[in-house]
């Protein structure tokens, strides 16, 4: 799929998620969060095969039907239609959190509100008392999966950094997180701190810095 244009300073969401794509290894076995995580099913780089999981229980999802051809039985967790790839099986609900806690999806790709310096992951609450009641699948995923990219906005609708010393939401999962892609940049969790690895188009390293809560080391 082609990306959409974009002139304005930084990434749009399709290119959040086709640079994500590119970190991704050739025969990973992936699971996609939901929101702009979704995404990314659209933008297999050429000559790489991916294997997407989504844990109500389908192995082989295919990027989202054309308008008018949707199957209403065949979703994604986040209840988005979907389609198949040829290989694709079906399963229980139990058995796709059994992959999941036992090591055997590759990379997960998620959403946050919040994501610290260390790797911790705030992704299901605010806290508030009309919160969502439950974390869902997620900490599971951070839990029994290696590689935990995360994909969100640079800051919040607020103007609050999302990126940040310590995280002030209730946690998904501590020291959890690798690598983070933003409309910004594109960060790596090290154990020395935050290093950016890449600026989008437009961004300066004194703005990504300014729009980041918690110190940002360079890679040179």
């Amino acid at each position: 799929m082609t990306q959409k244009a974009h002139t304005a300073a930084g990434w749009s969401r399709e290119q959040m998620a086709a640079r994500a794509a590119q970190d991704i290894p050739d025969g990973s076995y992936v699971n996609l969060g939901i929101g702009i995580p979704e995404l990314v099913a659209q933008f297999v780089p050429e000559g790489r095969v991916f294997i997407y999981h989504t844990e109500n229980g389908l192995l082989g999802m295919g990027p989202p039907p054309p308008p008018g051809s949707e199957d209403p039985e065949l979703i994604n967790a986040g209840k988005k239609p979907v389609t198949t790839v040829p290989g694709a099986s079906f399963f229980h609900h139990a058995d796709s959190f059994t992959m999941i806690r036992g090591g055997h999806i590759d990379v997960c790709v998620l959403g946050a509100m919040q994501v610290s310096a260390s790797g911790d992951l705030a992704n299901w609450s605010t806290g508030a008392p009309d919160a969502i009641p439950a974390v869902g699948g997620a900490m599971d995923l951070v839990a029994g999966v290696d590689s935990i990219f995360v994909i969100t906005k640079h800051v919040a609708k607020t103007g609050e950094p999302k990126i940040v010393e310590s995280c002030t939401y209730p946690l998904t999962g501590r020291g959890v997180v690798s690598r983070i892609y933003t409309d910004l940049a594109v960060i790596d969790v090290t154990p020395r701190g935050l290093r950016l690895l890449e600026l989008a188009p437009g961004m300066s390293l004194e703005e990504v810095r300014r729009k980041t809560g918690a110190p940002l080391q360079t890679t040179s």
